[in-house]
């Protein structure tokens, strides 16, 4: 019932009144990012969601963050590369975890959960087993239990298990756990990757595709 039904109502609820409170932080966020960024504070890219049971295959949505990457270019007009792109206000965004606050619109417009796995590319999903995929049979969520046992630092095996395992387990008790531990971790910016470098293990299509080929 709670995962079927009251999940939801609570996200709608919560996500609402989030936004309102927030909304002066989300203003000034907009203007000092369009500022730093010297552009569009926002930055939004496709993500596969939830499972789809009319057509069996994950819903693509459009995920919605503060931008932590400036669009400088060189004298050819090209985009700098990452490290020359991520400035003091993208790493404070990261390490805060303020650049997820845009996501709120994602909940409340159903494509999120504030509790779930965590939206990875849509390239990646020829790569999941059978049993990874399971990981989209819920609304990806804001923070997640992968998040609370070492954000990015948690190689993608493991992630995936504990992202399957809260699929598994889902309650109401153990969502309010994931967000109180959640609240520590960002408070002690422990397991953050504020660098380029993204995940510890790398390129998930590429890592599947190498051992597929050995």
């Amino acid at each position: 019932m709670y995962a079927n039904f009251f999940k939801r109502v609570i996200d709608i609820l919560f996500s609402f009144i989030a936004l309102c409170v927030l909304s002066p932080l989300f203003v000034i966020l907009s203007i000092v990012g369009a500022i730093m960024m010297k552009g569009n504070p926002f930055f939004t890219q496709l993500r596969p969601g939830k499972i789809s049971k009319k057509t069996g295959e994950e819903k693509i949505f459009r995920l919605v963050k503060f931008r932590s990457m400036s669009n400088a270019k060189d004298k050819d007009g090209k985009l700098l590369p990452d490290a020359k792109r991520l400035n003091k206000y993208g790493k404070l965004l990261r390490s805060t975890s303020l650049d997820e606050l845009p996501e709120l619109l994602n909940i409340l417009k159903g494509d999120m959960s504030f509790v779930g796995p965590r939206p990875l590319l849509p390239e990646y999903l020829p790569y999941y087993t059978e049993e990874e995929r399971h990981r989209h049979d819920v609304r990806p969520g804001l923070t997640g239990l992968a998040q609370i046992k070492g954000r990015n630092n948690v190689e993608w095996e493991t992630r995936f298990q504990y992202d399957v395992e809260y699929v598994r387990n889902i309650s109401l008790a153990f969502d309010l756990k994931i967000l109180f531990n959640t609240v520590i971790v960002v408070f002690k910016r422990t397991g953050i990757q504020s660098s380029v470098a993204g995940n510890k293990e790398g390129n998930l299509a590429q890592i599947r595709s190498e051992k597929q080929y050995k």
